[in-house]
């Protein structure tokens, strides 16, 4: 009489049935190319999407208004909220790119590279922030 484990197929399936379960146990996803280029198209749909919200608001402004020449108080503001808005728009995107990037890495260099976008991140923030605190006392 001849046992199924003898046909190997038990034990075939046993190996393949514990390979797929420690593959799923992978914490990092690794990124590709592909990746990167979608957060890529992402972050210029964003900053594109920051112009236009940007020019719509300057455009309300001056119908409100009424000065074309840039001379309004509120024209000048929606301005500034605008190149801010932009400017974190840029900064965003930069981030989630750079973060696709990262994961793209082996995974031992993967946070040192994270940390450094995480860092590159607050700069532009931080620069994006002090453009418009120093020129929102010219408004």
């Amino acid at each position: 009489m001849r046992y199924p484990i003898e046909s190997g197929l038990p034990l075939a399936a046993a190996l393949i049935a514990v390979t797929a379960l420690c593959g799923c146990h992978s914490k990092v996803k690794q990124a590709t190319a592909a990746d990167v280029g979608t957060a890529q198209e992402d972050a210029r749909k964003e900053i594109e999407q920051a112009r236009v919200e940007a020019r719509k608001d300057v455009k309300s402004a001056v119908k409100v208004t009424g000065v074309t020449g840039g001379d309004s108080r509120n024209v000048a503001a929606a301005r500034l909220t605008g190149s801010f808005d932009i400017a974190m728009a840029q900064a965003d995107g930069d981030h989630k790119v750079a973060v696709m990037k990262c994961m793209m890495l082996d995974p031992a260099s993967q946070q040192p590279c994270k940390d450094q976008a995480d860092a590159q991140f607050q700069a532009a923030a931080a620069q994006a922030k002090a453009m418009r605190l120093a020129n929102s006392g010219r408004s």
